[in-house]
């Protein structure tokens, strides 16, 4: 039977910069949402949980993403053109909020739940309409006719602004829109190179292999491949999940559309992801580098594979099963309740980033009221150690 691991990221070292600030609109990137194996071989989407999106309705037509921030609009605004688009969501009010806008191509795809399709979304959070395609501010960088936009079956692409049927197509691309409701943070530079075939990731403190495997291989096959990869010392590289695979994609890059200032690349290619596709099985999603959309494709058909890690809070996690210990509320707000506990446990609380914020027996009596809303992950050490990821809100 897989073992499934619970990973957190921890902040990285850097060595070796090129100059190129970005704004970073996302606090964490989201996991997929895949949460059903579709394989014995290990490695899989499912077999990794990092950052599980959870989102909170805020009861005024609104919900926030727990792990990103950003606020979306639950239901969409319809039909109209990209022109349109842009125009309904900076005039949009809502939640009592003025500051709304299209979303870019990341923050649109971060909303996708490839364990659901048509649509690719929850329908317990976001409202399900008629929507084929969602529209995003972007521009094919070579063609500002084409936009990029996300669609119902989970894939993004980029699309003629004439397909929709207001700008007399066929087909039904929407509006949703998205604000922040803290201001974005500058990272001065995207990546950094380590100087040892790696390359980190300053937005999603990723760790990305420098030069992808030079052969193609099956689905199955770039899995084996991942999960047994040996590189800087590390043995915890895998298969990057479709949502990680898309967060280096460059849209203002095509022919590759990754960038070869730190990866190894000369060419587009198709690059495997762990994600299945859920209504079709026997398929499961890449990238082309060519601009950077995701599609599917039959996993016996050969493509590359370029592996990915994070720093481990945990490896190996186990759960507690001396006792019935148990901890909530889950979401909590200042105070941590404990259940059934053997009296022996130690407690560590981690962020996000993997910073040791508690260390004591005496957890259940702190108050972190003045910690801020986010994910954070509790280490309990008894006879075994586990972790249970917690919200604050």
């Amino acid at each position: 039977m897989k073992k499934k691991l619970l990973t957190g990221i921890l902040l990285l070292n850097t060595t070796l910069y090129f100059s190129q600030s970005f704004v970073k609109t996302m606090k964490r990137l989201p996991d997929t949402g895949q949460n059903t194996s579709y394989t014995g071989t290990f490695g899989e989407d499912n077999d990794y949980s990092i950052n599980t999106p959870f989102f909170i309705d805020n009861g005024n037509g609104t919900v926030t993403d727990t792990i990103t921030g950003l606020i979306w609009q639950k239901s969409d605004g319809g039909e109209m053109t990209i022109e349109n688009a842009i125009t309904y969501c900076s005039n949009l009010i809502l939640g009592s909020e003025t500051d709304w806008r299209l979303p870019n191509a990341h923050e649109l795809f971060s909303i996708m739940n490839l364990q659901y399709s048509n649509p690719s979304l929850d329908a317990s959070v976001f409202t399900t309409t008629t929507a084929q395609y969602w529209w995003s501010i972007d521009k094919q960088v070579n063609d500002i006719t084409k936009i990029w936009a996300t669609n119902a079956g989970g894939g993004i692409g980029n699309h003629p602004k004439t397909e929709t049927i207001s700008a007399g197509g066929n087909k039904k691309f929407h509006a949703r829109a998205v604000r922040n409701p803290i201001t974005p943070v500058v990272v001065q530079t995207r990546f950094t190179d380590n100087g040892n075939g790696t390359i980190s990731d300053n937005m999603t403190n990723l760790i990305w292999e420098k030069t992808p495997f030079a052969d193609t291989l099956s689905w199955e096959q770039s899995l084996i491949y991942a999960n047994t990869l040996t590189l800087t010392g590390k043995t915890d590289w895998r298969l990057p999940n479709i949502k990680e695979l898309q967060s280096i994609n460059d849209e203002t890059l095509i022919n590759p559309s990754l960038n070869t200032n730190y990866f190894n690349i000369t060419s587009a290619k198709k690059y495997w992801s762990s994600t299945t596709l859920p209504n079709q099985t026997s398929n499961a999603w890449y990238m082309y580098t060519q601009f950077g959309i995701t599609t599917f494709d039959a996993k016996t058909t050969k493509h590359n594979l370029i592996c990915v890690r994070s720093n481990q809070l945990i490896n190996n996690l186990n759960e507690i099963n001396s006792s019935k210990l148990s901890i909530y509320p889950n979401p909590f707000s200042n105070k941590i309740t404990l259940k059934n506990t053997l009296g022996n446990e130690n407690f560590e609380l981690y962020n996000s980033f993997g910073q040791l914020i508690f260390s004591g027996k005496n957890i259940d009596q702190q108050n972190f009221d003045s910690l801020i809303n986010g994910i954070y992950f509790l280490k309990i050490t008894a006879q075994k150690t586990s972790i249970i990821k917690l919200l604050k809100e």
